[in-house]
Protein backbone atom coordinates (compact mmCIF):
# COMPACT_ATOMS: atom_id res chain seq x y z
CA UNK A 1 0.00 0.00 0.00
CA UNK A 2 1.31 3.47 -0.90
CA UNK A 3 2.21 5.47 2.18
CA UNK A 4 0.41 8.81 2.26
CA UNK A 5 2.70 11.84 2.10
CA UNK A 6 2.01 15.30 3.50
CA UNK A 7 0.68 17.84 1.02
CA UNK A 8 3.71 19.56 -0.48
CA UNK A 9 3.12 19.77 -4.22
CA UNK A 10 -0.16 21.44 -5.17
CA UNK A 11 0.44 20.78 -8.87
CA UNK A 12 0.57 17.04 -8.12
CA UNK A 13 -2.78 17.30 -6.35
CA UNK A 14 -4.24 19.24 -9.30
CA UNK A 15 -3.01 16.57 -11.73
CA UNK A 16 -4.56 13.77 -9.66
CA UNK A 17 -7.92 15.54 -9.42
CA UNK A 18 -7.97 16.02 -13.21
CA UNK A 19 -6.90 12.44 -13.93
CA UNK A 20 -9.75 11.16 -11.78
CA UNK A 21 -12.15 12.17 -14.58
CA UNK A 22 -10.70 9.78 -17.16
CA UNK A 23 -7.38 8.55 -18.56
CA UNK A 24 -5.60 11.34 -20.46
CA UNK A 25 -2.19 12.45 -21.68
CA UNK A 26 -0.22 15.27 -20.04
CA UNK A 27 -1.08 17.85 -22.71
CA UNK A 28 -4.79 17.31 -22.08
CA UNK A 29 -4.24 17.58 -18.33
CA UNK A 30 -2.47 20.92 -18.81
CA UNK A 31 -5.26 22.17 -21.09
CA UNK A 32 -7.96 21.32 -18.54
CA UNK A 33 -6.01 22.92 -15.69
CA UNK A 34 -5.57 26.13 -17.70
CA UNK A 35 -9.23 26.16 -18.74
CA UNK A 36 -10.15 26.08 -15.05
CA UNK A 37 -7.81 28.96 -14.30
CA UNK A 38 -5.36 26.86 -12.26
CA UNK A 39 -2.47 28.61 -14.02
CA UNK A 40 -3.44 31.68 -11.95
CA UNK A 41 -2.63 29.74 -8.76
CA UNK A 42 0.46 27.80 -9.81
CA UNK A 43 2.89 27.72 -12.75
CA UNK A 44 1.88 25.05 -15.27
CA UNK A 45 4.99 24.60 -17.39
CA UNK A 46 5.48 21.57 -19.57
CA UNK A 47 8.78 20.50 -18.02
CA UNK A 48 7.50 20.82 -14.46
CA UNK A 49 4.20 19.12 -15.27
CA UNK A 50 5.92 16.16 -16.94
CA UNK A 51 8.27 15.76 -13.96
CA UNK A 52 5.30 15.76 -11.56
CA UNK A 53 3.48 13.15 -13.67
CA UNK A 54 6.54 10.91 -13.79
CA UNK A 55 6.91 11.14 -10.01
CA UNK A 56 3.24 10.29 -9.51
CA UNK A 57 3.73 7.30 -11.83
CA UNK A 58 6.87 6.27 -9.93
CA UNK A 59 5.00 6.28 -6.61
CA UNK A 60 2.04 4.33 -7.96
CA UNK A 61 -0.45 7.20 -7.92
CA UNK A 62 -0.74 7.34 -11.73
CA UNK A 63 -0.09 4.58 -14.22
CA UNK A 64 0.58 4.60 -17.96
CA UNK A 65 -2.08 2.73 -19.89
CA UNK A 66 -1.33 3.65 -23.49
CA UNK A 67 1.40 5.21 -25.64
CA UNK A 68 1.02 6.29 -29.22
CA UNK A 69 2.22 8.66 -31.90
CA UNK A 70 0.19 10.53 -34.51
CA UNK A 71 2.15 11.54 -37.59
CA UNK A 72 5.18 13.67 -36.76
CA UNK A 73 3.90 14.54 -33.28
CA UNK A 74 5.89 13.39 -30.25
CA UNK A 75 4.81 10.17 -28.60
CA UNK A 76 2.03 10.70 -26.08
CA UNK A 77 1.48 8.54 -23.03
CA UNK A 78 -1.99 8.28 -21.56
CA UNK A 79 -2.15 8.04 -17.77
CA UNK A 80 -4.92 7.04 -15.45
CA UNK A 81 -5.21 7.53 -11.71
CA UNK A 82 -4.74 4.43 -9.56
CA UNK A 83 -6.88 3.58 -6.57
CA UNK A 84 -3.97 4.66 -4.36
CA UNK A 85 -3.81 7.95 -6.26
CA UNK A 86 -7.52 8.52 -5.81
CA UNK A 87 -7.23 7.94 -2.05
CA UNK A 88 -4.17 10.20 -1.86
CA UNK A 89 -5.98 13.04 -3.65
CA UNK A 90 -8.97 12.70 -1.33
CA UNK A 91 -6.75 12.65 1.79
CA UNK A 92 -4.76 15.68 0.59
CA UNK A 93 -7.97 17.59 -0.10
CA UNK A 94 -9.36 16.76 3.35
CA UNK A 95 -6.13 17.97 4.95
CA UNK A 96 -6.04 21.23 3.00
CA UNK A 97 -9.68 22.04 3.78
CA UNK A 98 -9.64 21.09 7.46
CA UNK A 99 -6.20 21.98 8.82
CA UNK A 100 -4.99 25.60 9.06
CA UNK A 101 -1.31 25.93 8.21
CA UNK A 102 1.05 28.68 9.22
CA UNK A 103 2.09 30.29 5.93
CA UNK A 104 3.94 33.55 6.66
CA UNK A 105 3.92 36.05 3.81
CA UNK A 106 6.54 38.52 2.66
CA UNK A 107 4.22 41.29 3.88
CA UNK A 108 4.23 39.80 7.38
CA UNK A 109 8.02 39.74 7.24
CA UNK A 110 8.05 43.42 6.29
CA UNK A 111 5.66 44.30 9.10
CA UNK A 112 7.83 42.46 11.61
CA UNK A 113 10.75 44.84 10.91
CA UNK A 114 8.69 47.94 10.15
CA UNK A 115 10.16 49.69 13.18
CA UNK A 116 13.47 49.95 11.34
CA UNK A 117 11.94 52.74 9.25
CA UNK A 118 10.43 55.97 10.49
CA UNK A 119 6.62 56.30 10.65
CA UNK A 120 6.87 59.06 8.05
CA UNK A 121 8.57 56.67 5.64
CA UNK A 122 6.26 53.74 6.40
CA UNK A 123 3.12 55.75 5.66
CA UNK A 124 3.76 56.43 1.94
CA UNK A 125 4.97 52.84 1.49
CA UNK A 126 1.69 51.55 2.86
CA UNK A 127 -0.23 53.99 0.66
CA UNK A 128 1.64 52.59 -2.33
CA UNK A 129 0.77 49.06 -1.28
CA UNK A 130 -2.89 49.98 -0.80
CA UNK A 131 -3.07 51.53 -4.26
CA UNK A 132 -1.56 48.38 -5.78
CA UNK A 133 -3.98 46.20 -3.83
CA UNK A 134 -6.99 48.24 -4.96
CA UNK A 135 -5.85 48.00 -8.57
CA UNK A 136 -5.40 44.25 -8.32
CA UNK A 137 -8.73 43.80 -6.55
CA UNK A 138 -10.53 45.64 -9.33
CA UNK A 139 -8.78 43.57 -12.01
CA UNK A 140 -9.50 40.30 -10.19
CA UNK A 141 -13.16 41.25 -9.74
CA UNK A 142 -13.50 41.86 -13.48
CA UNK A 143 -11.73 38.62 -14.34
CA UNK A 144 -13.91 36.67 -11.92
CA UNK A 145 -17.12 38.11 -13.33
CA UNK A 146 -16.02 37.30 -16.87
CA UNK A 147 -15.27 33.70 -15.95
CA UNK A 148 -18.54 33.18 -14.07
CA UNK A 149 -20.33 32.66 -17.37
CA UNK A 150 -17.71 30.18 -18.55
CA UNK A 151 -17.12 27.92 -15.55
CA UNK A 152 -19.20 26.48 -12.70
CA UNK A 153 -18.65 28.17 -9.35
CA UNK A 154 -16.96 24.98 -8.10
CA UNK A 155 -13.96 25.80 -10.30
CA UNK A 156 -13.90 29.48 -9.25
CA UNK A 157 -14.17 29.08 -5.50
CA UNK A 158 -10.43 29.51 -4.86
CA UNK A 159 -10.48 32.73 -6.93
CA UNK A 160 -13.32 34.01 -4.74
CA UNK A 161 -11.26 33.22 -1.65
CA UNK A 162 -8.14 34.92 -3.04
CA UNK A 163 -10.17 38.03 -3.82
CA UNK A 164 -11.66 38.04 -0.31
CA UNK A 165 -8.15 37.81 1.19
CA UNK A 166 -6.97 40.77 -0.91
CA UNK A 167 -10.00 42.80 0.19
CA UNK A 168 -9.34 41.92 3.84
CA UNK A 169 -5.69 42.93 3.52
CA UNK A 170 -6.64 46.22 1.87
CA UNK A 171 -9.09 46.94 4.69
CA UNK A 172 -6.45 46.22 7.32
CA UNK A 173 -3.88 48.44 5.59
CA UNK A 174 -6.43 51.27 5.43
CA UNK A 175 -7.02 50.91 9.17
CA UNK A 176 -3.28 50.97 9.93
CA UNK A 177 -2.82 54.03 7.73
CA UNK A 178 -5.63 55.79 9.58
CA UNK A 179 -3.84 55.15 12.89
CA UNK A 180 -0.50 56.38 11.56
CA UNK A 181 -1.87 59.51 9.94
CA UNK A 182 -4.34 60.24 12.74
CA UNK A 183 -1.74 59.88 15.46
CA UNK A 184 -3.60 57.10 17.28
CA UNK A 185 -1.01 54.40 16.68
CA UNK A 186 0.36 53.39 20.15
CA UNK A 187 3.86 54.68 21.02
CA UNK A 188 4.08 56.69 17.80
CA UNK A 189 6.13 59.41 19.49
CA UNK A 190 8.51 56.83 20.97
CA UNK A 191 8.94 55.28 17.52
CA UNK A 192 9.89 58.67 16.07
CA UNK A 193 12.17 59.39 19.04
CA UNK A 194 14.07 56.18 18.42
CA UNK A 195 14.98 57.31 14.91
CA UNK A 196 15.77 60.81 16.07
CA UNK A 197 18.05 59.81 18.95
CA UNK A 198 19.14 56.30 18.02
CA UNK A 199 18.08 55.04 21.44
CA UNK A 200 15.13 52.79 22.21
CA UNK A 201 12.82 54.40 24.78
CA UNK A 202 12.64 52.33 28.01
CA UNK A 203 9.02 51.30 27.50
CA UNK A 204 9.56 50.01 23.99
CA UNK A 205 12.80 48.28 24.94
CA UNK A 206 11.03 46.33 27.69
CA UNK A 207 8.25 45.30 25.30
CA UNK A 208 10.77 44.23 22.65
CA UNK A 209 12.68 42.08 25.15
CA UNK A 210 9.46 40.49 26.37
CA UNK A 211 8.38 39.72 22.82
CA UNK A 212 11.75 38.10 22.06
CA UNK A 213 11.41 35.68 25.00
CA UNK A 214 7.76 34.78 24.58
CA UNK A 215 6.83 31.91 22.20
Amino acid sequence: MTKRRPVSNLLALAVLTVAVQRPMHPYEMASILRSRGKDQDMPIKWGTLYTVIRNLDKHGLLEAVESGRQGARPERTVYRVTEAGRREAEDWTRELLSTPRREPSSFEAGLSVMGGLTPDEVTPLLRRRLAALEERIEADRRALEERRGELPRLFLIESEYALAMLEAQAGWVRSLLAELTGGTFPDLDAWRAFHRTGQTPPGLEELAERGATEP
